[in-house]
């Protein structure tokens, strides 16, 4: 008698700028290339959030609120994740060091509900200042009755001063790739196609660990590509 070893898998995720969607899209891929089942769900806020925010002043206040944790409310979400998941992969971006605001409501609101009981892996999209994001996050799940085994991190691929700075001037509206004085120090904004396909061979990854029964908490999970 042949056991399945297929899984079903869960994204719920939620992307400022398109930064973490990109990263989703490749993950995905890398686990339905080990056989498993991998449903999508959007974190959709009631309003639109608009990217870029459009001046230095709009941003400022984002950082400001995002530092305290404000929540930003979102869209009920759909019946697919009343579903049962072997495994739930919970994706957003760092917002000045912690979870966004959409995801910091659907914990308060959905977070029992959608994970008490559950195996949940977040994935951290970053500028570079990840782990405030993932000891409060895991605590946030923890307190839902999550099992949170590890975590999937990427930060931006450029070194300081230039990534915060390219990524300031980015949310205020401005073009850091064109500026005389990022030139040289700051190709482009967001994850690089590299890492793209390094979410890729980390959905396999996970995928294959799945498949074999293999704790994922001994995974290494970090993109280190480009990082400084």
């Amino acid at each position: 008698m042949t056991i399945s070893v297929t899984k079903k898998i869960l994204i719920l995720s939620y992307s400022f700028s398109g930064q973490t969607s990109c990263l989703v899209r490749r993950l995905k891929i890398g686990l339905e290339s080990q056989g498993h089942q991998v449903v999508k769900e959007r974190i959709e806020p009631d309003k639109l959030l608009k990217f870029p925010a459009g001046s230095v002043f709009s941003c400022l206040l984002m950082m400001f609120c995002t530092l305290f944790r404000r929540r930003t409310a979102i869209k009920p979400p759909s019946d697919n994740i009343r579903e049962y998941y072997d495994l739930i992969i919970l994706a957003g971006p760092t917002w000045s060091y912690n979870p966004s605001g959409p995801i910091l409501y659907l914990i308060d609101h959905f977070g029992r509900q959608l994970f008490k009981g559950k195996t949940v892996l977040p994935l951290i999209s970053c500028r570079g200042y990840w782990r405030a994001h993932w000891f409060g996050l895991r605590s946030l799940l923890k307190k839902c009755g999550a099992q949170v085994p590890n975590c999937l991190v990427f930060s931006h691929p450029c070194r300081e001063p230039w990534r915060t700075i390219g990524v300031f001037m980015k949310i205020s509206g401005q073009c850091p790739e064109r500026s005389v004085l990022l030139r040289g120090h700051y190709d482009r904004f967001g994850h690089s196609l590299v890492q793209q396909n390094e979410a890729e061979r980390l959905g396999g990854l996970v995928g294959a660990a799945l498949k074999e029964g293999k704790p994922l908490s001994q995974l290494e999970l970090r993109s280190h590509i480009a990082l400084p």
